[in-house]
């Protein structure tokens, strides 16, 4: 099965043999990675789950600790 590579669209074999796949090389893999990384890629959803964690990334109490 031939595939596009996903960072640079070159026409790329589906196998084991393809230790990159889905990409063409090691360095699409790499830029891909770095993309994620940066959040400059996203899954799209609601941001509802870091609602309910912000109170700890501010400092809040949310959770005190026994006898606080």
């Amino acid at each position: 099965m031939t595939l596009n590579c996903p960072h640079c669209q070159k026409q790329v074999e589906w196998s084991p043999q393809n230790p990159y796949r889905p990409f063409c090389s090691e360095r699409c893999k790499l830029i891909d990675f770095g993309s994620w990384a940066n959040e400059d890629n996203r899954i799209a959803g609601d941001p509802e789950f870091d609602d309910l964690l912000s109170g700890e990334l501010n400092g809040d109490n949310v959770y005190p600790f026994p006898g606080q």
